[in-house]
């Protein structure tokens, strides 16, 4: 994270005049930090562990394919890249990443080799193609060995986030895109990402917090929701050791379109007091000019300029300045 840290300080701050409440410092475990995310978040975590491998310990992703897998084109992006029309080719990609790291845009692609992931494609997702998520493993399988990956296909569920007992039906794709299918991927892929967990417990509504993400934007970083949330179990709160975990939400499931159901409701908050993991839900809201994102997604198709999958991806950045706010410093 020195590295990260030395870009964060070249390219600068942004703070407002009338600034909203910061970040806490915590006491972060370096070697404690895993991403997951949904659809476009999916997308997004793959991006932020590919350009920052040295750091994270592992991704898990819902819905999503390989990374740089739009290569800067939104027709490519809703082509191959949702419909797998025709599939996206991993082994070029893979080929991509390699040069990416040989240009120092990206980490080094050996920190990938010990890391863990976890992808998950619902039986009935009609939004993307199982060809999609297939090239997404067939990605890390450039650079993972196979007992390093868990792919999770068999679970009867549409286009959104599985989980226990909340949300819509498991067979609905609509909002807020949180799925009822007796499935809890937010304790799977924590499992996978983490190792052996203690059993989930209650999360505290006290304990979930909101922050100006605009204290951390870093230039070019449009379309951001004015807040984003943490989540913080009472005994990082009491200044112990914890692991840290940043979530991103799909399309259409930021504040802006289903208020917290994703932050409340996903089933992180129950593992995360349990486990003693930091949860960092940063928010992207939609934009209808400048850029264009009605959908309010994460950035995986270039809308935020050309390195957006790269460690000077105004998002990637942005929230690379979070986690260095809470004190991370792998």
């Amino acid at each position: 994270m020195r590295r990260l840290a030395c870009l964060i300080a070249a390219l600068g701050c942004i703070t407002p005049a009338l600034a909203g409440p910061a970040l806490p410092e915590l006491k972060l475990d370096p070697a404690g930090l895993t991403v997951s995310g949904v659809s476009a978040g999916g997308y997004m975590a793959t991006q932020f562990h590919v350009a920052h491998s040295g750091t994270v310990a592992g991704a898990a992703v819902i819905s999503a394919g390989p990374w740089y897998c739009a290569e800067g084109s939104v027709t490519r992006a809703l082509g191959a890249c949702m419909k797998g029309d025709p599939s996206p080719d991993a082994r070029a990609l893979a080929d991509l990443a390699r040069r990416a790291a040989a240009n120092d845009s990206i980490d080094p692609v050996d920190g990938l080799a010990a890391d863990a992931v976890w992808v998950f494609h619902g039986a009935k997702d009609s939004i993307t193609a199982r060809a999609v998520t297939d090239a997404l493993v067939a990605f890390y399988g450039e650079f993972l060995p196979e007992s390093r990956i868990r792919y999770e296909t068999s679970v009867p569920a549409a286009h959104g986030f599985p989980t226990e007992d909340g949300g819509i039906a498991c067979d609905a794709s609509s909002e807020p895109w949180i799925n009822d299918c007796d499935y809890d991927a937010a304790g799977m892929l924590l499992a996978q990402l983490y190792g052996s967990l203690k059993p989930r417990g209650r999360a505290y509504a006290s304990q979930l917090r909101e922050f100006d993400q605009q204290l951390y934007a870093a230039p070019g970083a449009s379309s951001l929701e004015p807040f984003g949330y943490l989540y913080v179990p009472k005994r990082c709160e009491q200044g112990a050791t914890c692991r840290i975990h940043v979530a991103f939400h799909g399309c259409r499931q930021s504040t802006s379109f289903v208020g917290k159901a994703f932050v409340k409701d996903a089933g992180y908050n129950e593992w995360a007091e349990a486990n003693d993991i930091v949860v960092l839900y940063p928010q992207v809201a939609k934009s209808l000019l400048m850029p264009l994102n009605p959908q309010g997604c994460w950035d995986w198709w270039g809308y935020t300029g050309p390195d957006y999958a790269t460690r000077k991806g105004p998002q990637v950045l942005t929230v690379a300045r979070m986690l260095a706010a809470l004190g991370f410093t792998g």
